[in-house]
């Protein structure tokens, strides 16, 4: 049976993480930074050595594709190669180097499929710099229009097609990658789940809904020394307030609901003064569209609620919203098919983390397969899954686009 080669895919992983390498063993490697080019760049080499033609469109999505027998929307294999700050060597990259992987591997074998190959890095999958995630492949499926993803700023006031411009990756509108027959994406799972059951890959059967909001709360600055505590209004304690009970609100709907807060911003930051604004973010995450809907009610009720108790005002504002997105069943089918040719104990369950799959689960049919992460931890500096797991993974990717693409 024709196999990947797991050195090889391996190899590439960390030859790729020495591209924004920080101190503690992990990436920095943000949309549209320098290090963000240096690692296209890499890749473009790599795809070009492996007989595919770089095509960049108009949001810097990076594609190839290794023709099939008939000409038709080619199979898509792909992930992103952007990370948050301080992130580890995997998230995204897997996706990617695997597709590539798996074009080395039917290069290798001289395998001719019906149907064409390609690989794909989305642009800004992370959205740590350019707010929000998964923003160039939904902008690919329609979610956002070309206007609002380049009139982006960072938080350093950089607008998103200048920087695309800047390092060389502004491309053309032609080069989408779409149409498709399918989409694969191989990523870390980013959880416990497999670890527990101790199994090397998952079937994922979809994508849970998110919803993200911008909580402000708008109170009075004051000298922290003469003002009474009864006559406050104190901004950061109201805020606290809130925030403690966000994750009641999770705990108490289900086993299934999260709620995150993961950014909280204070004015005016000093020592001796009471804080007059705190704006931080919700994320809720649930596989229910009904269930996260609720939660984003729960939420602007709290506001409310304590808004009054505390003298201050409140607003939540909702600035991300994901859908639940299913995974189209042939394509899970096929997934499911691979590893039981591969003799590879599964574990089938949905991503608690957004991907760009879902975006492209709208448009074509599409699929996911998940590798055993170490201790369930993503997102860090020790981010790891093993290089057996990373080989089983990218086996299973192979068989099942040799599914879908005939």
């Amino acid at each position: 049976m024709i196999q990947i080669d797991g050195n090889r895919l391996n190899a590439s992983l960390q030859e790729l993480a020495r591209i924004g390498a920080t101190p503690g063993g992990g990436v920095t490697r943000l949309t549209l930074s320098d290090e963000d080019k240096a690692a296209r760049d890499l890749l473009a080499r790599w795809m070009t050595a492996a007989g595919l033609e770089v095509r960049i469109d108009d949001f810097g999505n990076m594609s190839g594709i290794r023709p099939g027998t008939e000409d038709a929307p080619p199979v898509y294999l792909g992930s992103h190669i952007d990370t948050v700050v301080r992130g580890g060597r995997y998230d995204g990259a897997l996706g990617v180097m695997g597709g590539l992987e798996v074009i080395r591997t039917l290069n290798d074998h001289n395998v001719q499929t019906r149907l064409p190959v390609s690989i794909v890095n989305w642009t800004n999958e992370e959205g740590v710099r350019f707010e929000p995630a998964t923003l160039c492949s939904g902008a690919i499926a329609g979610a956002f229009t070309r206007d609002y993803v380049y009139g982006i700023r960072d938080r350093h006031g950089y607008v998103f097609r200048e920087e695309l411009e800047r390092i060389g990756y502004l491309g053309d509108e032609s080069n989408r990658p779409l149409p498709a027959s399918a989409y694969l994406e191989l990523h870390i799972e980013q959880g416990p789940v497999l670890e527990a059951a101790g199994k090397p890959v998952g079937v994922v059967g979809g994508i849970v809904g998110i919803i993200w909001s911008e909580v402000v709360v708008t109170g009075q600055s004051d000298h922290a020394g003469p003002s009474p505590m009864p006559l406050r209004k104190d901004a950061l304690m109201a805020a606290s307030t809130m925030i403690a009970s966000i994750e009641k609100l999770a705990l108490d709907r289900d086993d299934v609901a999260v709620a995150t807060v993961g950014r909280i911003r204070v004015e005016p930051d000093t020592i001796n003064t009471i804080p007059g604004k705190a704006v931080f973010s919700v994320d809720f995450r649930h596989p229910d569209g009904e269930t996260i809907e609720a939660l984003s009610t729960d939420l602007n009720r709290l506001g409310e609620s304590i808004g009054r108790a505390r003298g201050v005002d409140i607003t939540v504002e909702r600035i991300w919203t994901s859908t639940p997105t299913p995974f189209d069943p042939t394509v899970v089918d096929a997934i499911r098919i691979a590893c039981q040719r591969l003799d590879l104990p599964y574990e089938e369950f949905w991503s608690g983390a957004g991907h760009d799959a879902k975006h492209l689960a709208d448009l074509v049919p599409s699929g996911m397969i998940f590798v055993r992460s170490e201790a369930g931890v993503s997102h860090a500096e020790i981010e790891h899954s093993t290089s057996e797991d990373i080989t089983a993974g990218g086996n299973v990717l192979l068989h099942t686009a040799l599914q879908l693409a005939g």
